[in-house]
């Protein structure tokens, strides 16, 4: 292990506590002195604390992604959620591309709260942690986040990403029981793409996946209840060769 792995997981290790009884539990981190961002702290506690899936694909479950108050700030901000009468729910997320919101530059300079969770998936520590508990190679990476607001009515088939993606993970914004089974869809592959089950939905938790030609998943096995709003961000590190550079942070 080089050097810089063994620093990667000492400071996983430092990150992280552990119960009386063995159990672990995730603290609130604290700022860091040495300047390690808040939003990269609390990444780095939640990656060490992720719950490897290998069926049907290798996943991660998580808890505690972003420090608390994050996801609170995230879905305070006044941004309209489409409803079905304004988009059009056929499967796919990018038939609705004028409607969606991304952390980029502008969203940036709007919010600092937008601004702290670029530079947290950002630091290169963090980069580095994914690459060693997911081995996704994110040297070309390049970061994207997308903050979705899904309404009743919006499904996604099953579908694997595309391959300028390095790496997918879902973070879910909202604590709400009505949402609980609205995470994101694991799904086997064609022909008949049948369902596996979800990724648990619930404030702050999140899933990670690789991408490739079976990681199959969807949104809309169980549908999003009436009047409910289910919020996310998508957070993908994706290849230079990403087209739409404004999306990007």
């Amino acid at each position: 292990m080089s050097s810089l792995q063994d620093d990667l997981m000492s400071l996983l290790k430092n990150l992280s506590s552990t119960k009386a009884d063995g159990e672990q539990t995730s603290p609130q981190p604290q700022p860091d002195p040495d300047g390690l961002p808040l939003v990269a702290q609390s990444i780095l506690s939640s990656l060490d604390l992720s719950d490897k899936r290998l069926e049907p694909y290798p996943h991660w479950l998580m808890q505690d992604v972003l420090p608390a108050g994050y996801c609170e700030a995230i879905t305070s901000i006044p941004i309209h959620a489409p409803t079905v009468e304004e988009a059009n729910f056929d499967g796919r997320r990018n038939t609705n591309d004028d409607l969606r919101t991304y952390f980029n530059e502008e969203q940036q300079a709007k919010r600092p709260v937008i601004k702290e969770i670029v530079e947290g998936f950002e630091h290169p520590i963090v980069r580095k942690a994914f690459e060693a508990i997911t081995g996704a190679d994110l040297s070309d990476g390049h970061l994207r986040i997308e903050y979705c607001q899904d309404t009743q009515g919006f499904w996604l088939e099953p579908h694997t990403d595309i391959s300028v993606k390095k790496l997918t993970m879902l973070v879910y914004l909202l604590n709400d029981p009505d949402l609980a089974l609205t995470g994101t869809d694991i799904h086997l592959g064609p022909p008949g793409h049948e369902y596996v089950g979800s990724a648990p939905y619930g404030q702050n938790k999140g899933i990670i996946f690789i991408p490739s030609d079976d990681t199959w998943h969807g949104v809309g096995h169980n549908p999003i209840p009436e009047e409910k709003v289910r919020k996310s961000l998508i957070i993908n590190y994706v290849t230079s060769d990403w087209r739409d550079k404004w999306e990007l942070a």
